[in-house]
């Protein structure tokens, strides 16, 4: 435990280091969030209610988006770990005490940690002070939402190991990097809240593990009936089981492609 905190330490002193980056990530959230929101109100201003959303349930939806953007790092770079195994630094990794999976599992949550203190907060806060957000009203929400933010979080590192672990056997990620930064976005309900698709496309959509990044985490923020299950407790499930699945996957996979490594490089 001892080596996965220190790893954790490593990964968030490194990502507080990039000051600059955080500031204009912060702005870039905060005024994509501003004309996000603005369009869905023109939206809404035609049709005030749709699949259960309304005006303020939107530009909720919006900000709680933008405020995940950094933490599950939808369309973030790949995780580093692709670059280790296209230049055979993989080699090295493999022979720490600590198994790769856990090893970078415990550095993403230092980024993980820094990302919500010093880019979420700001970003989520700058448009509660623009518009009027729908906040939970009782400890209970905001514990769920809570909860929902770190399975997002997880769901979100799965996905990027996942991303990187094809290195092993295609020896170049970014195509499957760029493909999954495509599909992220527009399946997760970060570009468009999944309610306003057609109904057979939205729960399809739900049931999928992108959507456990931002679509099922804002509503249990908001407290919808709608989720999984029929409210928070049934969000946070489908959650918690893309994150056994995707886990459980990349755990196999890992030892599967261990025990025959190819490389370029060395």
């Amino acid at each position: 435990m001892r080596v996965y905190c220190a790893v954790f330490a490593l990964g968030l002193r490194r990502y507080s280091t990039y000051r600059a980056a955080t500031a204009a990530g912060i702005l870039t959230n905060t005024v994509f969030g501003i004309i996000n929101a603005a369009v869905l109100l023109a939206l809404f201003e035609v049709r005030p209610e749709i699949n259960g959303y309304d005006a303020r349930d939107a530009v909720t939806h919006v900000f709680v988006a933008q405020a995940l953007i950094g933490p599950v790092s939808i369309m973030g770079p790949p995780l580093e770990l692709a670059e280790r195994i296209r230049t055979g630094d993989i080699a090295v990794d493999l022979m720490r005490p600590a198994p790769p999976l856990a090893w970078w599992l415990s550095h993403d949550l230092g980024r993980v940690a820094f990302s919500i203190a010093a880019r979420s907060t700001p970003t989520f806060a700058a448009g509660a002070l623009v518009f009027p957000l729908a906040l939970p009203d009782d400890p209970v929400r905001w514990a769920s939402a809570a909860a929902a933010l770190l399975l997002a979080s997880l769901v979100g590192f799965a996905l990027r190991y996942l991303y990187a672990l094809t290195g092993f056997w295609l020896l170049d990620t970014r195509g499957v990097t760029a493909v999954g930064n495509l599909i992220g976005p527009a399946c997760s309900g970060m570009l468009l809240p999944l309610v306003l698709f057609p109904d057979a496309v939205a729960e399809t959509l739900r049931v999928l593990p992108w959507a456990a990044l931002v679509q099922i985490p804002v509503e249990v923020f908001l407290g919808k009936d709608s989720l999984p299950g029929g409210g928070p407790a049934g969000g946070l499930a489908l959650q918690a089981a893309w994150l056994a699945a995707l886990l459980g996957l990349a755990s196999l996979l890992t030892v599967r492609a261990s025990r025959k490594v190819v490389v370029q490089g060395g």
